[in-house]
């Protein structure tokens, strides 16, 4: 009876072990992707022309294991009752240098709490912080030494991606997207958190100033507001006022073009001086009033579209309202803190790209603008991209006094569709070019016809009467 109960208690055994043993072997095995990933740091570097501003986003739950300061369950208006000590643990970790070996200062700025989300690793809470990294004077700001360790110092398994996210000289200021320059993780050979070498390359002038040059063409491009408003005081140029309509008739060629090459011009002069002077002056502007006035003056302008408000003072009204407009585009200057020079460069450059796709804009609606001011259907169609016009103008003017709406959605999102709308321009310039010289042509023909129909007519006639003569 012994024996079979040995047998039988091995046989188990052996079972219970293949049990235990094939699990752990498979967690053991596994790769790290397997397990659920952590949210990584993140830190973006936005390049000066004498400092370093870096916007660090760190994890709480990390962040708490490392630094010993729970923010897991903090509101972010009771965040400033810890900030003294957050500051105090980043400025502690955050330790940059020349190649030389020369300490940077660093000053943590402001603070706050948010939510986000990163790859795979589903909504978290994330602190983050500003910091600003000034080299000794004459440093290398492009090339100098990070030596950083926050979170990573006690959390081994951590991650801090370095990217830099705007570098005027190196071409990059629209702060879409990032560059990663390469990440901070622990040496598990030596223990031990190596510092980052930061190489951004030869900055150049010439490289800021072409991409302020992209920029400003951009800006104006897909900024359907200050399209919109421009095109919608050309639309009636062709045409003459009378009785407080749009009913007297048609403007000359001549006259039409002078109309529409002056709204242009003054509208141009209008936003370079608002722009020059507010970006100059560095200016603090509130954007929502600035926002609003460009919304109502679209709204004027679509209004006279309809209803001669101003006829003949068309130029005057573009270089009024032109000056909001160069307020507007001075925000984007504005946001890159650029030094003295880099900022007059840039003046130069944005301005000069709003003002290349601005006239590439107004040479593509000439023609059309020309062919539908002799249209029967021109009443119509004036009035009614005028209400589609006034209907935009209305939702932009009540979201930016604060009251979001579908509306100003739909107008803002007419923006990114800039290859449709330049399509739809060029095919109307294309088909009002060629309707304008079939007209002139038959206009040729008929008067060659009257020219050669006249003598051979008169010949005749003089016939006729000497032979009844005879």
């Amino acid at each position: 009876m012994t024996r079979p109960r040995t047998w039988l208690t091995t046989a188990l055994r052996l079972v219970a072990g293949i049990a235990i043993a094939v699990p752990a072997t498979l967690l053991l095995g596994a790769s790290p992707a397997a397990a659920h990933p952590m949210p990584h740091s993140v830190v973006q570097l936005d390049v000066y022309k004498d400092s370093v501003t870096a916007r660090l986003a760190l994890p709480v739950g990390d962040f708490a294991t490392a630094s010993g300061i729970d923010l897991t369950t903090v509101k972010s208006t009771a965040l400033p009752a810890k900030s003294k000590a957050i500051r105090t643990y980043l400025a502690a970790h955050i330790h940059p240098t020349t190649l030389k070996g020369e300490a940077w200062q660093v000053t943590i700025g402001a603070l706050s709490l948010s939510r986000t989300e990163q790859t795979s690793t589903g909504p978290y809470r994330e602190l983050v912080a500003k910091a600003i990294l000034t080299p000794p004077p004459g440093a290398d700001v492009r090339h100098f030494t990070f030596d950083y360790d926050v979170i990573v110092h006690q959390v081994v398994t951590h991650i801090t991606l370095v990217t830099v996210r705007q570098d005027w000289a190196a071409g990059r200021v629209t702060g879409d997207g990032a560059t990663q320059v390469g990440t901070i993780r622990l040496d598990i050979r030596h223990m031990k958190v190596p510092p980052l070498t930061v190489d951004l390359g030869k900055g150049s002038a010439w490289r800021g100033f072409v991409a302020m040059l992209q920029l400003g063409a951009n800006h104006i491009l897909t900024g359907t507001d200050h399209l919109l408003f421009l095109l919608i005081l050309l639309l009636p140029a062709p045409l003459l006022a009378a009785g407080g309509r749009w009913n007297g008739g048609l403007a000359g060629p001549r006259t039409a073009l002078t109309r529409i090459g002056r709204i242009t011009l003054a509208f141009t002069v209008g936003h370079s001086v608002a722009l020059a002077a507010s970006a100059l002056t560095r200016l603090q502007i509130p954007g929502r009033p600035v926002e609003a006035f460009i919304a109502a003056s679209i709204l004027v302008g679509a209004v006279h579209a309809i209803r001669p408000l101003f006829p003949g003072k068309e130029a005057l009204v573009a270089g009024v309202f032109g000056l909001g407009h160069g307020m507007a585009f001075s925000f984007v200057l504005a946001e890159m803190h650029l030094s003295t020079g880099q900022l007059a460069s840039s003046l130069l450059a944005f301005n000069l790209g709003i003002e290349l796709v601005q006239l590439l804009l107004v040479c593509l609606a000439l023609p059309s603008l020309l062919v539908l001011a002799r249209l029967r259907a021109q009443p119509a169609l004036r009035v009614g991209g005028a209400l589609i016009t006034a209907t935009a103008a209305v939702g932009w003017l009540v979201d930016r006094l604060g009251l979001p709406n579908p509306v100003a959605r739909a107008a803002d999102s007419a923006g990114s569709h800039t290859a449709g709308m330049l399509t739809v321009l060029g095919v109307g310039a294309v088909v009002a070019v060629g309707w304008m010289l079939v007209v002139r042509q038959r206009g040729r023909g008929v008067t060659e016809l009257d020219t050669a129909v006249g003598p051979a007519v008169s010949a005749g006639a003089l016939s006729r009467e000497v032979a009844a003569a005879d």
